[in-house]
């Protein structure tokens, strides 16, 4: 499937719900690999399978890794060396 073709598609669930924002295939890419995917604690190793890619440095330069992430990455840590 061409990019363009799941660009028609998306505008036509766009206007289908209602929503007046403009999207693309890149934009609903980019929001899988923030929002959805790390945001919900999915490891970047398995974001850079799902996404494709061939180097996991190309998912950590796609994918916004959010001061929310980190805080709660640290405090995992934390919780695994000294709650033992």
């Amino acid at each position: 499937m061409t990019n363009q073709k799941v660009n028609k598609f998306l505008k036509e669930i766009m206007e289908l719900a209602g929503v007046k924002k403009r999207i693309t295939f890149h934009m609903a890419r980019h929001t899988f690999g923030t929002t959805i995917a790390i945001n919900n604690g999915m490891r970047i190793e398995s974001i850079s399978k799902i996404m494709g890619h061939s180097k996991i440095r190309t998912t950590q330069i796609y994918a916004k890794i959010q001061e929310k992430s980190i805080s709660e990455d640290m405090e995992i840590l934390s919780q695994k060396l000294f709650n033992k």
